[in-house]
């Protein structure tokens, strides 16, 4: 293995202050034998647990880390997009800091990426899911409903571990869209991609941060992002209705001058009324969703803002003017 190479593995990290150490300590152990340059960027994303004080120990104690922590809680996406920004790696990496995704597998992709000139990329995912029978049903309609609608085929159960060379990390940071999916674009931005099966180890301390209806709104919002099929369904469902609508008006017309039947009363005109009028509130505020993406798009905010930075003696990256 090329001892030039070097690999950067972005840890996001969200109320981790118990799995900052072990995970330290298991990734190191892991690749110290690897020849490979390695650095981990840490990115606490406003933890509330003392997990910026627990980084800023590692910084002082051990080698190969910059944590960078943010200014409030800005999410899993946008830690991944200042990962990016700040990895100087030839082959970058994600892993989560809860020690679920083992750095012997890690390693293992980083091995697969190299002995493969023409793989790009490697993702991870789940061999078999240890979830919950409705869970597991949800996220494989979920994969099943994107793979349908995005222009590019979505790697099933494809997870954010993953290890990339450095041309797809470019790549990525061209597209710097406020309302991110990482899963979407990765898919999107293409390349060769090699799926990699795993196991996820026991969380060894905290818990975890995604709960089904978080799980349910990122879901909702990286179909918003990645198609615009809700739009056109709401055009067919609206031409359907009206076509209907136009059938049961002449059969109506038809049952009353021709066999005298009375035309259906309130009970009839309530459930119309109600159906028609929930479904234009649903495609409404699915419309909304577009529009108050574009909004928020416009005014051009950063993706996160960072409050802190810390590194170990042997890292060089840029400085940023903190908050004191």
């Amino acid at each position: 293995m090329n001892s030039q190479i070097k690999v950067s593995f972005i840890v996001p990290a969200y109320n981790e202050v118990d799995n900052v150490f072990p995970f330290y300590e298991a990734f190191s152990k892991t690749f110290a034998d690897s020849n490979l340059l390695w650095e981990l960027i840490f990115i606490d994303d406003g933890s509330s647990d003392g997990t910026r004080g627990k980084l800023r120990e590692l910084t002082i104690n051990k080698p190969n880390v910059l944590a960078i922590s943010f200014s409030r809680n800005f999410g899993k996406e946008a830690a991944i997009w200042a990962g990016l920004n700040n990895a100087t790696g030839d082959i970058i990496g994600i892993i989560d800091a809860d020690l679920q995704q083992d750095p012997q597998d890690a390693l293992n992709m980083v091995d697969a990426l190299l002995d493969n000139d023409d793989c790009d990329m490697v993702a991870a995912f789940q061999a078999h899911r240890h979830e919950g029978r409705l869970l597991s049903f949800l996220k494989r309609s979920f994969y099943s409903l994107m793979d349908s609608m995005m222009e590019t085929p979505v790697l099933k159960d494809a997870s954010d571990f993953r290890v990339f060379r450095r041309c797809v990390a470019d790549t990525i940071l061209s597209m710097p869209e406020f309302h991110r999916f990482s899963k979407g674009i990765f898919s999107w931005v293409g390349f060769n991609t090699m799926p990699y099966a795993y196991e996820p180890l026991e969380r060894q301390h905290g818990v975890s941060k995604w709960s089904l209806f978080k799980l349910l709104q990122y879901a909702f919002s990286g179909i918003i992002s990645f198609s615009t099929k809700p739009l056109r369904a709401a055009s067919w469902l609206g031409i359907s209705l009206s076509i209907l609508s136009f059938i049961y008006f002449l059969v109506v017309m038809v049952q009353k001058t021709m066999f005298s039947i009375p035309i259906p009363g309130y009970a009839t005109l309530i459930c119309l009324i109600l159906l028609i009028g929930g479904v234009q509130l649903l495609f409404l505020g699915i419309a909304g969703e577009y529009i108050g993406r574009t909004y928020i798009q416009v005014k051009s905010r950063p993706i996160y803002i960072e409050s802190k930075r810390f590194q170990s003696q042997n890292i060089e990256h840029k400085h940023y003017q903190e908050c004191e």
